[in-house]
């Protein structure tokens, strides 16, 4: 899978991404009390919980996807805004993009739910070295349409989510990845529960640089038959 990205740094640099291996990253909380009680309740409404935390979920590369709609299975999945890390042969960088994800076959199972549905990705990224030493202040947004109107669905500081070194830690056992290699690093609780939305907008924003990634899709429920 080859994507090109605008990287900001200095500048704009247009480049051209090769992917080879797509991780979803989960269970990526820093507070684990709160990781612990997200567990359970998902455990009460029928989905396995993980065999450990964080859980890395390795899914189809070709997943990926820069288009501005997508196309899911029926009105059962949701959207997860998202930082992405993705490893060239040049250096790191952090992306934005969503988790999109089947919450009916997460009942199923979680691996089965990551592979159900596309992975937006924006078409800018940064230079990680740039943004590392601010990293805690860096802010995940994403946006719904509900009752015909866009409102907030997730908001909340990078603080929250395990830190990019310590996720390559646990995932490669060293503190970087293999070049080819995009992770989706986790997500924040969402406004009013997990639930459908017929468009999707995300955000990552560096306040101190002012300047923000963004990227909306719109989703089309196919028609599920039986």
């Amino acid at each position: 899978m080859i994507l090109p990205l605008v990287v900001q740094g200095g500048g704009s640099l247009a480049a051209q991404v090769e992917i080879r291996d797509l991780v979803i990253a989960g269970w990526t909380g820093r507070d684990q009390a709160a990781v612990a009680a997200h567990i359970r309740e998902l455990a009460d409404i029928g989905v396995t919980p993980p065999t450990r935390v964080p859980i890395f979920y390795r899914v189809s590369a070709s997943l990926l996807t820069q288009a501005n709609a997508v196309q899911v299975l029926g009105c059962d999945s949701s959207g997860e805004v998202e930082f992405v890390l993705v490893q060239t042969s040049e250096q790191l960088l952090v992306g934005l993009g969503s988790d999109h994800t089947d919450r009916k076959t997460e009942r199923v199972g979680i691996s089965l739910s990551k592979q159900m549905c596309p992975k937006p990705l924006a078409r800018e990224a940064w230079e990680f070295g740039g943004v590392e030493p601010r990293w805690d202040e860096l802010i995940l947004r994403s946006y719904i349409v509900e009752g015909g109107r866009r409102i907030l669905y997730q908001q909340g500081s990078a603080s929250a989510i395990l830190q990019p070194r310590k996720l390559m830690e646990s995932y490669s056992g060293g503190n970087s990845l293999a070049v080819g290699t995009a992770m989706f690093c986790g997500t924040l609780p969402t406004i009013g529960g997990v639930r459908w939305s017929p468009e999707f907008w995300m955000e990552l924003e560096d306040p101190v640089a002012r300047r923000k990634l963004v990227h909306h899709c719109v989703i089309e429920a196919l028609p599920v038959e039986t």
